[in-house]
């Protein structure tokens, strides 16, 4: 037992080696799973990391908060506080293919332990004819399945230069947000040669990945023509070029200079889209996926069938308790001793059915045995609801009544406010409303003579009919505005004609005295003294 724990002490040590923590790097340490209870679990982990660990997550639901937690980022419905997740890929994976070596096959780790998820890396590949990938867990005792297959990805219709040379395919490769392993995409690049000046052939770039940020997409080289068996690491630097031996190369100047050689012949490049055929392993074929989705409609179709009748039958026999017990308070004065002696029968039957013959019925059964108690409940709901809302309508219908007749009365009695309104119209509202007042009066009177068990003479829906229809038909004739008087216009001309015209406008008009103003001047020039 002693092993086991020391064990778990090894195990922290090498998941903190292999990902290059240090203790002094660890702020904060929670455990989670069921076997961290163990307090020799907890003593070994407190010895590697020499700080307190915290249990505030329930240990068996931790998995659980995180998905909650997850659902609620993706949500659009929930906001949250930012939080920035990087997830890890639990197992590395490798894609082999075949090549035309001796050995027969080529092989690169494209997604190391715990390399950060989501992520798509690039591989460039040189070939003339369609070509297949399988994807594959790298260290099959880390794995807890026997077999170490992902899948199986065929890059179809690959296709030579035409100067007969291998054709450059770029294949992305892509673990999703869920941890999910596939060929994301793939296309040749197709190279028309054109003699010219280096100046002036475009430049030879990377494919740019659509919704993909630069710190996501690892590019990475493989080049397949240099011979022996290859198998290399994927890194973070992008444009990198892998031997045979793993060694990263880097290129030199004389490098430089047969590149722009070989620049000056290329001229335009071209990018096409290739089809990938993918066959995984442990996947549903077509047929039975289409078969589960088929049962799952009609499970899904059953579920809703069931809810159906379910709240069918509940209406019944809600319908059941809140009746009886109405029957013995609000609706017991709207209801004959005879009456109610055979409802509550009916009721107690249907009770007895909902627990014996009517535990599992059709939902249209419940339907019909819910109308049938309906057609001896509603007239004593509808006494009930007509006696507690008549009040209200009556008193609204003779409040307005009321208001109609005062304004007749001022009208009769030469009141400035209606002297506008005409004679006509006013006869028709009289009369209106005294047809009104007798409908009203003979209705009450009527209701009056009635008991609370006999169903009502008027309906409150025809009262508030009647309200509305006085509205219309009196409202226009009694509230008509009266018509504007153009009073300052005929002040104004009153006051121009007690005046007399104004300068500038009819009449004679005064003009200055010349002769006066010359004899001064005149005058005043003959006393000037001359020296």
């Amino acid at each position: 037992m002693l092993v086991i724990f020391e064990g778990v002490y090894m195990k922290v040590f090498e998941d903190s080696k292999m990902k290059n923590l240090q203790r002094e790097d660890v702020s904060s340490i929670e455990i989670v799973g069921g076997a961290t209870r163990i307090p020799a679990v907890k003593e070994q982990i407190t010895k590697f990391f020499l700080k307190d660990i915290s249990t505030t997550l329930n240990a068996d639901e931790a998995v659980a908060r995180g998905c909650a937690l997850q659902c609620a980022i993706l949500s659009p419905a929930f906001k949250v506080r930012e939080f920035s997740i990087t997830d890890v890929v639990p197992y590395s994976i490798t894609l082999r293919w075949k090549t035309s070596f001796e050995d027969g096959n080529g092989e690169c780790e494209v997604f190391c332990k715990n390399h950060p998820a989501p992520f798509s890396k690039v591989i460039t590949f040189h070939k003339k004819e369609p070509f297949e990938l399988d994807a594959f867990y790298t260290n099959l005792h880390e794995v807890p399945y026997p077999d170490p297959r992902i899948g199986s990805f065929t890059i179809q219709n690959v296709f030579p230069q035409s100067d007969g040379d291998s054709s450059k395919v770029k294949v992305k490769v892509r673990i999703n947000i869920h941890g999910i392993f596939s060929v994301a995409s793939a296309s040749v690049i197709e190279k028309q040669n054109i003699e010219g000046d280096p100046s002036d052939v475009p430049m030879e770039t990377e494919t740019s990945l659509k919704n993909e940020s630069k710190d996501d997409v690892d590019k990475m080289q493989v080049d397949q023509e240099e011979g022996g068996h290859q198998k290399c690491h994927a890194e973070h630097t992008p444009e990198e070029e892998i031997d045979h031996t793993g060694t990263k190369t880097k290129p030199t100047p004389s490098d430089k200079q047969e590149r722009l050689n070989q620049t000056s012949k290329k001229g335009k490049v071209k990018s096409i889209d290739l089809p990938i055929q993918s066959s995984l392993c442990r996947q549903l074929g077509q047929d039975l996926l289409n078969s589960y989705i088929e049962n799952e409609g009609k499970m899904i179709m059953q579920d809703k069938l069931e809810k159906e009748r379910n709240d069918a039958k509940n209406a019944v026999e809600e319908y059941v308790y809140d009746f009886r017990d109405k029957l013995g308070t609000v609706y017991e004065k709207f209801i004959t001793q005879e009456d109610l002696n055979k409802l509550s029968a009916i009721l107690e039957d249907t009770e007895n059915w909902l627990y014996e013959e009517g535990e599992d019925q059709p939902k249209q059964i419940y339907v019909d045995k819910l109308q049938e108690l309906k057609k001896y409940g509603q007239p004593i709901q509808m006494r009930y609801m007509e006696h507690e809302e008549r009040p209200k309508a009556l008193n609204d219908l003779g409040k307005k009544i009321q208001l109609v007749m005062k304004v007749i009365e001022a009208y009769r009695n030469k009141d400035e406010r209606y002297d506008h309104l005409d004679p006509g119209e006013m006869e028709k509202v009289e009369k209106y409303i005294s047809e009104a007042m007798s409908w009203l009066n003979s209705k009450m009177n009527a209701q009056n003579k009635l008991s609370l068990t006999q169903d009502p003479v008027v309906k409150v829906s025809e009262i508030v009919a009647k309200s509305k229809e006085l509205d219309n038909f009196c409202n226009p004739i009694i509230y008509k505005p009266k018509p504007k008087v153009e009073v300052a216009e005929d002040k104004a001309k009153a006051n121009s004609e007690h005046n007399g015209p104004m300068d500038g406008q009819s009449g004679t008009e005064t003009k200055p005295d010349t002769t006066k103003d010359n004899s001064q001047h005149t005058k005043s020039s003959g006393e000037m003294e001359v020296d």
